[in-house]
């Protein structure tokens, strides 16, 4: 509930275990809880309800992260990466650090979108799978959970990306890997670096057809 966010983290060992528990968690470091830094980050709690938000003002905690008073961080777990913004004199405010996660919050399975492409862009991943579907197809809620197993085994390897075909700002992506919204659901794997690409129509997504088409791209 919001009345628990954010979680007081008062040593490095919650810190840490905050951290490992989430997909993507954000924490706040302060000197006075009570600064009006503080109460933006707050602010920012309740508007992003998905993801745990945790307070420390302990200079150990601190320390232990290498941060000075009026920190945000932004932890995730996807590709071990972490991105901070700086809250001293900068005029960020409880709508600034909302944009600052939706554009940074990647996942297991990242839905992209016009926020979320910063993030995606930004990645230390640079294999990138796409599952390029309709979200509004009665398949869909089982595709996803086979996605995300799949997610699971490539982890820290490979980002997986969920591309809603029904959106009109995807409709480059679609036509991008020369498909057609008539060969959907598809899996298109594309390498940013050299953006070497591979593509795969599917009837079904299954977990062992996805772990086929990426073992023999990363081979």
């Amino acid at each position: 509930s919001t009345a628990e966010k954010p979680i007081l983290l008062n040593n490095v060992a919650d810190a840490e275990a905050f951290i490992s528990g989430a997909e993507v968690a954000v924490i706040g470091f302060f000197q006075d809880p009570e600064s009006s830094e503080a109460s933006q980050f707050r602010l920012a709690s309740v508007r992003v309800p998905e993801v745990p938000f945790g307070l420390s003002t302990s200079p150990t905690v601190l320390s232990h992260y290498g941060v000075a008073a009026n920190t945000v961080a932004l932890f995730r777990r996807i590709d071990n990466d972490r991105r901070d913004v700086d809250m001293n004199g900068n005029g960020v405010d409880a709508e600034k650090i909302t944009r600052f996660i939706r554009m940074n919050e990647l996942r297991l399975v990242t839905e992209y979108n016009p926020v979320t492409a910063i993030g995606v862009m930004q990645s230390s991943l640079q294999l990138h799978l796409l599952l390029i579907t309709d979200k509004m197809s009665p398949k869909h809620p089982e595709q996803m959970r086979r996605y995300r197993a799949a997610a699971e085994l490539f982890r820290g390897k490979i980002l997986f990306i969920l591309i809603d075909s029904n959106l009109k700002s995807n409709e480059r992506i679609v036509s991008f890997f020369k498909l057609k919204k008539s060969q959907l659901p598809a899996l298109a794997m594309f390498h940013a670096p050299d953006e070497e690409q591979d593509v795969l129509t599917l009837d079904e997504v299954s977990v062992e057809d996805i772990q086929d088409f990426c073992n023999r791209f990363l081979q």
